[in-house]
């Protein structure tokens, strides 16, 4: 069998084994930005089970746009030793190819761990006033954001910058920008969080204009070699309210936008602008997402959201819906499931020697390429 989920993908120079992709997923557990031992054991997890891409969480491209106190960054030297200590740990055993995620929170930023209630905290609990294209409060309760001025806006784009050149160095494989799910990117694409009157707002063209001036930016220091790409919320799920919001054919869009600055993948979610969106929940409900932008624009896609089981995952490339596709929880869940997707499928990976013996009877075929010998 050649299921079509371990089929090879090309992205720029970057040759991915097969299209699954660890979505990065946030650990609330960096000190001062700085990467710690936990993320030598999460992340070494993650790319020790097969998948073909792992993209390490939304990475703050400064402390103050960081979702949380805790959350990872990349914006000191500080920041960029405690990650090369993980790689060097982690990339030995690894099995595909690391990225990264790089994100401002905007007016999410400042907030508390999940775990602690996620709420808005002030600087005398820890936290900062975060930014915004807009003064426009994220909660009704909550005090209202910093809105940017044109130096802000410059600063942020320099940052992420700054924090591509560090990736760089890391020598990590891909870059991911985080234009989603509620933080700065996304709060300028919005006209929920965007009531600017400036160039960087109103009109869809002015909405989109920091983004694809942070994208060209970071593209401008990243190796043409190597693929640089964007998560986006194809939709604000706000379709019940008679009111402007970000929807699925400015999403399209935006990826054909994109595609002219030389994008070269699309990792499709929804949703986290608002607490009044009404998200339609269900296996695979971002999938037609995926498929819509794909058929648009014609960029290379992940699908990611509730895609769970192998059969699932490759009908959904087998349909042409998406080009890869992305997991986050089911992969905490299963760290593994590539290996099960390969039992499943009728597939073969290739894992790490000392796990050459783990295949259960029946599936001997399945962990290819190691010899064990004795005496």
């Amino acid at each position: 069998m050649n299921p079509t989920l371990f089929r090879p993908l090309a992205l720029r120079e970057l040759q991915l084994p097969n299209r699954v992709i660890v979505a990065p997923m946030c650990q609330y557990s960096a000190v001062d930005g700085s990467a710690t031992d936990w993320h030598v054991m999460h992340l070494g997890a993650m790319t020790q089970g097969g998948a073909a891409l792992t993209l390490i969480e939304a990475t703050g491209v400064s402390a103050e746009g960081r979702i949380t106190p805790d959350c990872l960054g990349l914006w000191s030297d500080a920041n960029e030793a405690a990650l090369a200590r993980v790689l060097a740990a982690i990339r030995p055993h690894a099995k595909g190819a690391i990225g990264i995620q790089l994100a401002h929170a905007g007016r999410k930023a400042s907030s508390a761990p999940p775990w602690k209630g996620g709420q808005l905290i002030g600087p005398q609990d820890g936290g900062w006033m975060p930014w915004a294209p807009s003064a426009v409060r994220q909660r009704p309760e909550e005090a209202p954001p910093h809105a940017m001025s044109e130096d802000d806006i410059r600063t942020v784009i320099a940052q992420f910058v700054r924090a591509a050149e560090r990736a760089q160095r890391l020598g990590l494989d891909a870059i991911e920008l985080h234009c989603a799910h509620g933080y700065l990117m996304h709060q300028f694409l919005s006209p929920i969080s965007n009531q600017r009157t400036d160039a960087w707002g109103g009109s869809l063209e002015n909405r989109m204009r920091l983004p694809l001036a942070v994208f060209d930016a970071v593209r401008a220091v990243w190796p043409a070699h190597k693929p640089l790409g964007v998560r986006v919320s194809a939709t604000d799920w706000m379709e019940h309210v008679d009111a402007p919001s970000w929807t699925l054919p400015q999403t399209v869009e935006f990826a054909k936008a994109l595609k002219t600055h030389g994008c070269d993948f699309i990792d499709v979610s929804s949703g986290g602008i608002t607490s009044q969106q009404q998200i339609k929940l269900g296996a695979g409900y971002q999938v037609p997402f995926a498929r819509a932008i794909k058929e648009a624009a014609g960029l290379p896609t992940m699908a990611v959201g509730l895609i769970t089981e192998p059969a699932q995952a490759e009908q959904i490339l087998v349909d042409g819906d998406a080009d890869m596709v992305a997991l986050a929880r089911g992969m905490l869940w299963n760290p593994r499931w590539v290996w099960h997707a390969a039992a499943a499928l009728g597939a073969q990976v290739a894992p790490p020697p000392q796990y050459g013996r783990a295949a259960p009877r029946g599936h001997a075929d399945v962990l290819a390429g190691v010899p064990f010998g004795g005496r």
